[in-house]
C-alpha cells in the first residue's frame, strides 16, 4: 500500500527532507557515514512519485553492489513504489546490452565471464610468461586481474598501459611490462573464446547508446530519472556510460562521500562527485551530517581522523553516549591475535551476540592468520568477501539438490530433517559456512508461524525470493573482513586489527611524494572506524599507526 506524501516526509530529519523535497535534478547529496543516505534517496523517489513529479517506471536507481541494490528495492517496495528499476551499474548495462544485441551486433551473444582467472592462465602462456608468472598463484592472478580492470575502466588500451601506469601514484606490484603483455594476450584469448567481461559490458553498452540513434532514443524514453549511489566510486568508463544514459537531460541525483573514496586502485575517482557543480552549475547541493550509526565517542574519533588531513565534513552524533574507543599495543602479530581472540571469547561468554561482532583488517593475509586462531578456539565465524552469497559453488550445488528433493520429498520425513540430511556432505570444519547459514535460516522459518506450508518447496520459494533481492541469510557468527569488503556494512562491536605503521597505512614501496596514497589509507581507516556502532577496539603490533596519533588516541611521541 502506497504511503501518502506526508507519511513519506514524517520519517525524515530536516536534512533528509531537503533531499526529498528537491524533486527535480540536478541534485548532489554529500552524505557522511551513517547519515541515512539510502533512506533519503529512496524516500525522494517515493515522494516524487506520490506527488506526480516522477514516473517510477522511468526511474533508474543505480548502486555498486547487488546487496545495496536489493536493499533499495526492498525499501522502495515498502514505500509503495515496487516498479522502480534499482540495479547495479553493471546489471543495468548488461540487461540493455543483451536486449539490443541481436539488433545492433547480430549473431550469438558472447559468454559473460564473471572471473578473469579462467582466461588469465591461458593469457600468461600465450604471452610466454609462464616461467616468471606462476599460473597457480591465486594472489598473483588476482593482482593481474585487478590491473587489467583498472586499465579497462580507465579506458587505457594494452599498448598504452606502461605509459599510463608511470603517471599513477599507486604503482602495481607486478612488472608493468609483463602486465601489458598479459593484458594484450587476455584480450586476444577473450576474443578467440567469444567471451566478454564486465568491463566489456560497460564499454559495449556505452558505444551502442552513443552510436545507434534508435537504441539511444529507446533507452532515453525508458529511463528519464536517475539516482546514483556511492558516486565517489565512479570510474571514467562508468561516467561515460552515465553520460550516455542521461543525454542532455538533468534529472540526476547523485549521492556520495569523498571521505569514503577507497577504490582509487580500481580506477574509481571522486573527481566526478567533487566537480558535479562545475558540470551542473544549477545543481542543488545537500549535506547529510547527522550520524545515526555510531556513539558520539566513535563519531568524535572519526571526525578527528578527517580533521587531521582537512578532508571531508564532520558528523554530528545523535545516539546515546557509550564507551570510548580503545587501543591495545602488542609486541608481534601472534600476541595481538591471541589478545583479540581472547577478548572476543570473553564477550561471547558474557552473552554478546556473535553476529554483532566483526574483525576488520587491512589485508587478506591478516585475516588468514587470525582465522586459524579463531578456528582453533572454536569461535564460530564467517569470512566476508565480495563474492555474492548465492553465486558460491557450495551454495548453488546444495540448493540444486534441495530443489530436486522438493519435487519428490521423502515420505514420512519432516522437511527440516530432510534438509539437514541433504546438507551433511557440504558441512566441514568449524567454520560456519554458507550451508550452515542456510540451515540456520531454515530453523528460523520453521519456528515462524507465517511460514506455511512447512515444506522443502516453500523453503525453495523463500530462497528464490532472497536470490532475487540478493538477501543472504544472517548467520549467528562473528565476521572477518578486509576494510574494503566491510564498506557499506555495520556491527555493534568492531575489532580493527593491525593499526600499525606498514600495515595501515600499507607500505607502498614507492619513492617520492606519497600524499595521495596516505590519504587513501586514511580514508580506509575512517571507513573501518565508522563500521562500529557502540564498541570500537583497535590494536597494533610494533609501531602504532600514525592515524592513531592523529586521532588523539596516542601521545604524539609514541
Amino acid at each position: 500500500m502506497a504511503l501518502t506524501s506526508q507519511e513519506i516526509l514524517d520519517a525524515l530529519d530536516e536534512e533528509q527532507k531537503e533531499v526529498v523535497l528537491t524533486t527535480r535534478g540536478p541534485v548532489c547529496v554529500i552524505a557522511g557515514a551513517g547519515t541515512g543516505k539510502t533512506r533519503a534517496i529512496t524516500h525522494r523517489i517515493a515522494y516524487a512519485a506520490s506527488i506526480g513529479v516522477m514516473d517510477p517506471n522511468k526511474v533508474l536507481a543505480l548502486t555498486f553492489t547487488a546487496r545495496a541494490a536489493g536493499e533499495m528495492r526492498t525499501r522502495l517496495r515498502s514505500l509503495g513504489v515496487p516498479n522502480v528499476a534499482a540495479r547495479t551499474i553493471h546489471s543495468a548495462a548488461l540487461k540493455q546490452l543483451l536486449f539490443f544485441w541481436p539488433q545492433v551486433f547480430g549473431g550469438k551473444t558472447p559468454e559473460l565471464i564473471t572471473s578473469k582467472s579462467s582466461l588469465l592462465s591461458a593469457s600468461i602462456t600465450r604471452a610466454g610468461l609462464q616461467a616468471s608468472i606462476p599460473i597457480n598463484s591465486r594472489d598473483l592472478l588476482r593482482d593481474i586481474a585487478a590491473e587489467i580492470e583498472w586499465a579497462k575502466v580507465s579506458q587505457i588500451a594494452p599498448e598504452d598501459y606502461i605509459v599510463e601506469t608511470e603517471k599513477r601514484s599507486q604503482k602495481p606490484r607486478i612488472n608493468s611490462a609483463q602486465v601489458a603483455q598479459v593484458y594484450a594476450a587476455y584480450e586476444s584469448v577473450k576474443k578467440q573464446e567469444h567471451a566478454m567481461d564486465f568491463e566489456d559490458v560497460l564499454l559495449l553498452t556505452t558505444a551502442m547508446i552513443e552510436q545507434e540513434r534508435e537504441v539511444r532514443e529507446r533507452v532515453h524514453d525508458q529511463y528519464r530519472f536517475f539516482t546514483i549511489d556511492e558516486y565517489q566510486d565512479i570510474s571514467p568508463l562508468q561516467q561515460r556510460l552515465i553520460n550516455a544514459w542521461l543525454g542532455s537531460r538533468q534529472e540526476l541525483c547523485v549521492v556520495g562521500d569523498p571521505a569514503q573514496t577507497i577504490y582509487s586502485f580500481a580506477g574509481a575517482s571522486p573527481i566526478f562527485l567533487n566537480s558535479f557543480t562545475q558540470r551542473f552549475p544549477d545543481a542543488h547541493v545537500v549535506r547529510l551530517t547527522s550520524g545515526y550509526r555510531s556513539t558520539p565517542e566513535i563519531t568524535f574519533m572519526a571526525n578527528a581522523v578527517l580533521r587531521s588531513a582537512s578532508m571531508g565534513h564532520e558528523l554530528v552524533a545523535h545516539n546515546d553516549h557509550g564507551s570510548k574507543p580503545t587501543v591495545s599495543g602488542y609486541s608481534d602479530e601472534s600476541s595481538e591475535i591471541e589478545g583479540v581472540v581472547g577478548d572476543i571469547a570473553a564477550l561471547l561468554g558474557e552473552g554478546a551476540q556473535a553476529q554483532e561482532i566483526a574483525i576488520l583488517a587491512r589485508t587478506n593475509n591478516q585475516l588468514n592468520a587470525i582465522e586459524r586462531s579463531i578456528r582453533s578456539a572454536g569461535v564460530p565465524y564467517q569470512v566476508r568477501n565480495n563474492e555474492r552469497f548465492f553465486d558460491r559453488m557450495d551454495v548453488r550445488e546444495f540448493l540444486k539438490g534441495v530443489r530436486t528433493a522438493s519435487v519428490i520429498p521423502t515420505e514420512g520425513v519432516y522437511w527440516l530433517d530432510e534438509l539437514r540430511t541433504l546438507a551433511q556432505p557440504f558441512l566441514s570444519g568449524s567454520s560456519i559456512d554458507g550451508i550452515a547459514g542456510l540451515l540456520h535460516l531454515a530453523r528460523e522459518l520453521d519456528a515462524d508461524d507465517a511460514f506455511t506450508p512447512k515444506t522443502l518447496r516453500s523453503y525453495i520459494r523463500e530462497i528464490e525470493d532472497r536470490v532475487q533481492q540478493n538477501n543472504p541469510p544472517t548467520m549467528p557468527v562473528i565476521t572477518l573482513a578486509t576494510l574494503h569488503a566491510a564498506k557499506g556494512l555495520e556491527w555493534e562491536r568492531v575489532f580493527l586489527i593491525g593499526a600499525s605503521e606498514g600495515l595501515l597505512p600499507l607500505e607502498s614501496g614507492n619513492t617520492g611524494d606519497d600524499t595521495a596514497l596516505i590519504n587513501e589509507e586514511r580514508r580506509l581507516f575512517y571507513v573501518g572506524i565508522t563500521r562500529a556502532k557502540s564498541d570500537l577496539r583497535m590494536s597494533y603490533r610494533g609501531n602504532p599507526s600514525r592515524f592513531l596519533r592523529e586521532a588523539g588516541l596516542l601521545p604524539s611521541n609514541t
